[in-house]
C-alpha cells in the first residue's frame, strides 16, 4: 500500500519531482520519500476554502494554496524539510529558538517550527504575505508558546534597515526551495549572509534541475561550510546544513 500511494503521489506531481537517473535510487531513500509524502492528504469533502492537509509534530495542518505564484504551493523540498525538523529534535533542538524562514510561501515550514517550539519569523515577497499570514495564524492559534511573526523581506533589499544585525540575532535560518533559475541569486547570497551570525546554522533543501543550482552551491561554498544532511534521488531533493566561515569573505 505504501508504494502504491508513492507512486499515486508522484503521478500528483507530474513527476516533476523525480530524479531522471533511477540507478540512484535505494531502499532507504525510497522508504524515506515515502514516508514523507505520505505526510500529505487531501480533504475527503470540499469546502469554500480550498486546501491541503499535512501531518508533522503529531499536528494536522491546513495550508491553503493558490496556482498564481510559486510562493503559494507547497513544494516537496518544504516537506524533506519539516520531516528532518521533526525527526531529530533532540540533536536541533527548536525551543526557544530563534528562526527566520525565507521564501516561506505558504508557511508550512513556519508552521512546523512554530508548533516545534521556535520563536518564528516568516518572511517572503509582498504578494504572497497575505495567504502566508492566513496559513500561519490559522495553524498556530492555541498552538504555539511564540505567535509566528510574518514580514516582508525582498532579498538583498533594506537588510540593515529591516533586519538589523544589532537586533536580530537568528539560531537558525530555513530555507526550502529556495533556488531556481531567477536572476536573483546573489541577492540571496548576499541575504544569507547578512543574517547569520558565527552560530547560526542555515537548513536547506533544494531540488536540483539545472546546472545553475549547481553553479549557485559552489559559490555558496566560497562563503558558507556546507554539510550534506540528506540525499534523496528519488525526489532529486537534497538537504544541507551550513554555518558562515570563520574567516572574513568580501561578497
Amino acid at each position: 500500500r505504501q508504494e502504491a500511494l508513492f507512486y499515486v503521489l508522484l503521478v500528483i506531481f507530474g513527476f516533476l519531482f523525480v530524479s531522471e537517473n533511477k540507478d540512484d535510487y535505494n531502499d532507504e531513500d525510497e522508504e524515506m520519500a515515502i514516508e514523507i509524502m505520505k505526510r500529505r492528504f487531501t480533504p475527503s469533502v470540499l469546502k469554500t476554502v480550498v486546501w491541503e492537509g499535512y501531518y508533522f509534530a503529531d499536528c494536522e495542518i491546513r495550508i491553503k494554496e493558490s496556482t498564481d505564484c510559486y510562493g503559494a504551493v507547497v513544494w516537496p523540498s518544504a516537506m524533506v524539510l519539516c520531516h528532518f525538523l521533526e525527526t531529530n529534535q533532540e540533536k536541533y533542538t527548536l525551543t526557544d529558538r530563534n528562526v527566520i524562514e525565507i521564501g516561506a510561501g505558504t508557511g508550512l515550514v513556519s508552521i512546523v517550527c512554530s508548533i516545534l517550539g521556535a520563536n518564528v519569523t516568516a518572511t517572503d515577497l509582498p504578494d504572497v504575505l497575505g495567504n502566508l499570514q492566513y496559513n500561519v495564524s490559522f495553524n498556530t492559534k492555541n498552538r504555539c508558546k511564540y505567535f509566528p511573526n510574518v514580514k516582508e523581506l525582498t532579498w538583498g533589499k533594506e537588510l540593515e534597515k529591516n533586519f538589523p544585525r544589532s537586533s536580530f540575532h537568528f539560531d537558525y535560518i530555513m530555507a526550502a526551495d529556495v533556488v531556481y533559475s531567477h536572476p536573483f541569486l546573489e541577492e540571496l547570497l548576499v541575504t544569507f549572509n547578512h543574517l547569520c551570525h558565527d552560530d547560526t546554522i542555515i537548513f536547506w533543501a533544494m531540488r536540483f534541475r539545472m546546472e545553475k543550482e549547481n553553479k549557485f552551491v559552489d559559490r555558496f561554498q566560497i562563503f558558507f561550510d556546507l554539510e550534506l544532511l540528506c540525499d534523496l534521488p528519488s525526489l532529486n531533493i537534497k538537504l544541507f546544513k551550513a554555518v558562515r566561515k570563520k574567516q572574513e569573505i568580501s561578497l
